[in-house]
Parts: C-alpha cells; structure tokens; sequence
C-alpha cells in the first residue's frame, strides 16, 4: 500500500523530525519506505526506520512523500505523524 502525504514539520524531515519519524517506522511490525515526490514522481525509496536515509531525502515543509507498507494501520499511524510540526510536538 501507499500513501502520499505533505511534510508539515517547519524544519522538514531534518534532525529532530527524521528522528521522531524513523523512530516510529522502526516500531511497526511491518518494513516502511518513504520516497521524496518531485513533480508528481516519487523518487528512489528509503528505509522509513534509517534517520540518515529520511534526512537524506531532503523533504522540506509543505514538499510530499510517498510511504509504502503492506500494513494500512501502519501506514495511518506514520502519515499522521507527519501531519504534524514534529519540530515543536513534544515527544
């Protein structure tokens, strides 16, 4: 399954939010990828649990992902969090 979402973090997927999200990636029971779109095209996927590899996607604010996961829970869980400003949420 996938499922587009728009980076709502005010720093993007960089440091704290990367961490907060990779984090949760790593705690599902399912594998997760996340891919930077650009231009409607969703880039080279990245383990979704790797801090370096969602930082290295570069996703700024208001930019969209793709995640991907056989799991539709999972992947509710994980869009949701990155709906949020994880820079200014509390962990």
């Amino acid at each position: 399954m996938q499922r587009r979402v728009r980076i709502a973090a005010s720093v993007g997927l960089h440091a704290r939010p990367a961490a907060l999200f990779a984090q949760a990636a790593a705690a599902q029971n399912e594998s997760v990828r996340i891919a930077k779109v650009v231009d409607g095209v969703a880039g080279e996927p990245v383990d979704a649990a790797s801090v370096l590899g969602v930082m290295g996607l570069g996703a700024h604010h208001g930019e969209e992902v793709e995640l991907t996961c056989a799991d539709e829970t999972s992947l509710d869980e994980l869009a949701a969090l990155l709906e949020q400003d994880l820079d200014k949420t509390p962990a």
